[in-house]
């Protein structure tokens, strides 16, 4: 034998070495070999879900304004009145709108309630905080909280 015809001789060796080696390891982690047949067929089984119903304080009417919702807007205008001050009429509107949108929708969606009628804003605040809704309409230079609400 030949130096040449040798070496094809001992790069089979060592490749077939590897792969007897990698079954080995292959077969050594299979476990015990007791495995269990899959179904053919998925078994039926059936998941049943219940909610609570609600109660009708977790669930707030989008078409009433509740006085703890009045009070909550009012503790907002009160938050930022000074600011409108400083910004100017026309910052200040655009964040008073801002406002009674946030307002709106942490209240169940109020929004549709304002944008069918956008005097339930002045109706909220002149029973919750009539004081705070004339502060709101100087800072604004506006006659009515409705008449500073764009977008509604």
């Amino acid at each position: 034998m030949t130096l040449n015809e040798i070496r094809p001789l001992g790069r089979t060796s060592a490749m077939l070495a590897g792969l007897v080696l990698a079954g080995s390891l292959v077969v050594g982690c299979g476990g015990d070999g007791n495995v269990d047949p899959v179904p053919a067929t998925p078994t039926e089984e059936s998941i049943a879900l219940t909610f609570p119903s609600p109660t009708s304080a977790e669930v707030p009417n989008p078409d009433e304004v509740t006085p703890a919702a009045a009070a909550q807007l009012c503790d907002m205008m009160r938050a930022e009145v000074g600011t409108w001050r400083d910004q100017g009429e026309i910052l200040a509107r655009v964040s008073f709108n801002a406002t009674v949108h946030s307002w709106a929708v942490r209240n169940g969606g109020l929004n549709d309630a304002v944008l069918a009628d956008q005097t339930i804003v002045d109706t909220a605040a002149i029973q919750e905080c009539p004081d705070v809704r004339q502060q709101v309409l100087e800072a604004l230079n506006i006659e009515s909280l409705a008449a500073g609400l764009a977008g509604f």
